[in-house]
This record gives structure tokens, C-alpha cells and sequence, in this order.
């Protein structure tokens, strides 16, 4: 006899009460927040601290500029012009705002484009993550290899043409910081922890848990490497989800369930009301639900089969509409995504070894190659309506089998309407 573990919730009156109780603390959360919005757009002029996050030059009437990405010391993520081409990703500079109407408040929680005023450039202390990111360029000739391996190891803005080239592969989310990473690390760093405390464990406390010891450093590590790499959503929203989970199984309760995704995703969106506007965010709940959909439905399958063939190829396929509902660029070399990814798996923590052994450049060559591809893209945007749709058929799939192969069906005719 099979015994069942516990759900989150004992019933749906308690479901409903979590439900409730999270609205209105969001409620309070974006209350506040719409009334530091009023306060500044109503001010003519403010100053601010900030950190250039990114870089992109522009040309205009052959005049070179730069549209620059700021952090600043308020927590505001915002870009502005400046005349120059002559300031670099980290530099901390002195900025004098000219708020307006025009900024919404969405764009406020979010991101905007403010006018400003550079009034001062500030000394930027050499930080341990900048010197990382020199070692690892000086490890490689090719700018375009420097910025791969600075955005997968410390989720470093990519330059444009990397940017165009992963976009045109399909690999997105292999470059840009997310659960797939943090996965990759946990098994990492929990196995290699593992490894040594097995048998220190059996010889001297054979009474302790290994998953609540290993784990809690494990969850502690992955933690740092979240506060270093600046917070990533997609990366918050994976850690949030390895914790809670971890405590999850220490608890002996239900983990891989669409409520235990929704609870993750409500508590996050409380804590940081702008990933309501984050599309990574969105993305990456997007991508966990249909590998929980995809594990609801197969669980009877081999775990080799389930790991190798039906996530990879199945979360490609059932993401396709979505992804192309706000990205409409296709090229058949996206088909090669689900095969990048699983050869990813291997590839990541070779990379770091390679990396700290001073060998990082070993494997440019094939990278090049690979980014070399010149494929022609077509712009196919998926509708809205047809969207809407097709998120509604995903949450109906949850509790029916027919609607899931109905789903699957959909997924693949739009997959061969894009690359056929």
C-alpha cells in the first residue's frame, strides 16, 4: 500500500484563506509603492546615485551616443541618454532626474526611460565579482566568448551580438541565469557534499539527516551565489523554489504540485512587487509549470526517458507559443535548443573547471563555430486571442489528460507552422 504524502493545504477553504491573505499584503505592498511613484513624478528635479547595469551605443544624424541602464541607490531600475560613448558597464556616477507624468506607474515598478543629467562620476571600487570577470576575460580572445561565459557564471549583461546570435539559436535560456543553472548547481555542489560527508556521517553520527545537513549548506551556497550575481528574477524565483522545496521534502509533504508553484510564485510576487512586470519572471514560471504538467503525465516513464527525451523536447515544443507570443524571431536552428540543453547539462561545470584551471578559452573554438551560424529570421508572432487561449487550454490540462494531449496536439501543429 502506497501512502501519500500530505498536501499543502489540508482543504480549499484554507487555500482560499492563503489566496486572500496574500492579495491584500500585495494590496498594501503596491499601495505603497503607487505613493512613492506620486511623490516622484511630482518632484521637477531629483538626484541619485547609480550603477550602470549596461551599455548601448547608438548612432543619429551621425552623431554617436549611448542609451544607458541604471541601478539605483533607491532600488530603481531605469534607462537614460547621455552625449557619449564614454562610459562603461559599473561605473557609479551622479545623476540629476527629471521625472514626468509620462512615466506610468507600471513603468515605475518596473523599468522606464527618464531624461537626466550626469552631473558627476564617482569612484567604483574593484569589487571581487569585477575581478572575477577580468580573470575569466582574460581567458578568452574573442569579445563574444567574454561576454558568454561573464553572463552564465555571473549573469553579466551580454553584448548585442551575442544577444542576436543566442536569440536566432533559440538558447536564450541557456545564457541568461535561471533555474536551469541553479539546478545544475544544487546537484553540483550537493553531490560533491555529499561525497565527503557519507562516510564521516556513518562513522561518527550515523543519526543525522543527510539531506537536512548537506542541504542547508547546499540551499546556504546557492544563496550567496544569489546575492553576488545581483538577484536575477528568473534566478529568485528558481532559489525561492529549491528552498521552499527543500523544506518541503524535509517536512514529507507534496512538492512537485501546481499548488506548491502558485504559492512560490504569490510569496515572490509579495516580496518583489516588480517581477509583477518582470517577462523573465513570467517566463520562467511558464517554463516550471509545463515541466510539472509534463512530469503530472509521464511519471510512469522511465526517470533516463523523462530527464533526456520528455522534458527537453516537450518544454521546447509547449513553450514554443508562448515564447513567440512576445519573441517572434524563428530560424530552424531553434530546433536545436532541446539538444543544446542537454549537452548544456555537462558543459556547464566543465566550464567552470576549465575556467579555474586557466584554461577557459579550450572550447572558443567549437562556441564560435556554433555562434558563427548565419541563419535568415522570419518575424511570426503568435496572437494574443490565440494566446489567451492556449494559457487557458495549459491551467485546464492540470485536471484533464484529454485537454493535456488536446494541448500537446496545438503545441505541435504551431511548432510546424513556424519551422515547416
Amino acid at each position: 500500500m502506497r501512502i501519500e504524502k500530505p498536501a499543502l493545504f489540508g482543504n480549499r477553504r484554507e487555500w482560499g484563506y492563503f489566496i486572500v491573505l496574500i492579495g491584500l499584503l500585495l494590496s498594501v505592498r503596491l499601495f505603497s509603492s503607487y505613493q512613492s511613484y506620486r511623490d516622484f513624478v511630482a518632484k521637477p528635479l531629483y538626484y541619485t546615485t547609480a550603477t550602470i547595469l549596461n551599455t548601448y551605443p547608438k548612432e543619429r544624424n551621425g552623431r554617436a551616443y549611448s542609451v544607458l541602464k541604471f541601478y539605483d541607490e533607491e532600488g530603481r531600475v531605469f534607462f537614460t541618454s547621455a552625449n557619449s560613448t564614454k562610459y562603461h558597464r559599473g561605473e557609479r556616477v551622479r545623476l540629476a532626474l527629471y521625472p514626468s507624468e509620462r512615466i506610468g506607474f507600471w513603468d515605475y515598478v518596473g523599468s522606464f526611460y527618464i531624461k537626466s543629467r550626469i552631473a558627476q562620476t564617482l569612484p567604483s571600487p574593484s569589487t571581487i565579482k569585477q575581478q572575477l570577470e577580468q580573470k575569466v576575460a582574460s581567458q578568452h580572445d574573442s569579445p563574444m566568448m567574454q561576454s558568454f561565459y561573464q553572463g552564465i557564471f555571473f549573469a553579466s549583461p551580454l553584448s548585442q551580438a551575442l544577444r542576436e546570435k543566442i536569440s536566432l539559436l533559440g538558447v536564450s535560456h541557456l545564457v541568461a541565469l535561471s533555474g536551469f543553472h541553479l539546478g545544475i548547481l544544487w546537484s553540483l555542489i550537493y553531490g560533491l557534499l555529499l561525497f565527503v560527508y557519507k562516510p564521516v556521517q556513518q562513522r561518527y553520527f550515523p543519526y543525522r539527516f543527510s539531506l537536512l545537513d548537506v542541504g542547508f549548506v547546499t540551499v546556504l551556497v546557492l544563496g550567496l551565489y544569489l546575492w553576488f550575481v545581483a538577484f536575477p528574477p528568473s534566478l529568485v524565483r528558481s532559489y525561492a523554489m529549491v528552498l521552499v522545496g527543500w523544506v518541503v521534502i524535509l517536512l514529507g509533504m507534496e512538492l512537485l504540485s501546481f499548488t506548491f508553484l502558485t504559492i512560490i510564485g504569490l510569496i515572490l510576487l509579495l516580496l518583489f512587487p516588480a517581477l509583477l512586470v518582470s517577462l523573465g519572471f513570467w517566463l520562467s514560471v511558464a517554463g516550471v509549470f509545463y515541466i510539472f504538467l509534463l512530469l503530472h503525465y509521464t511519471k510512469g516513464l522511465h526517470k533516463g526517458i523523462i530527464s533526456l527525451l520528455v522534458i527537453p523536447l516537450g518544454i521546447f515544443v509547449l513553450m514554443l507559443p508562448v515564447v513567440h507570443t512576445v519573441f517572434g524571431m524563428t530560424t530552424p536552428y531553434q530546433l536545436l535548443s532541446p539538444l543544446l540543453s542537454i549537452l548544456f547539462i555537462p558543459f556547464y561545470p566543465l566550464a567552470m573547471v576549465l575556467h579555474l584551471l586557466g584554461m577557459g578559452g579550450l572550447l572558443d573554438d567549437g562556441l564560435l563555430w556554433l555562434f558563427g551560424f548565419s541563419p535568415v529570421g522570419t518575424e511570426k508572432l503568435m496572437p494574443f486571442w490565440a494566446a489567451a487561449v492556449y494559457v487557458g487550454l495549459s491551467v485546464a490540462a492540470i485536471w484533464s489528460r484529454v485537454v493535456f494531449l488536446l494541448l500537446l496536439v496545438l503545441a505541435l501543429l504551431y511548432a510546424a507552422f513556424l519551422f515547416v
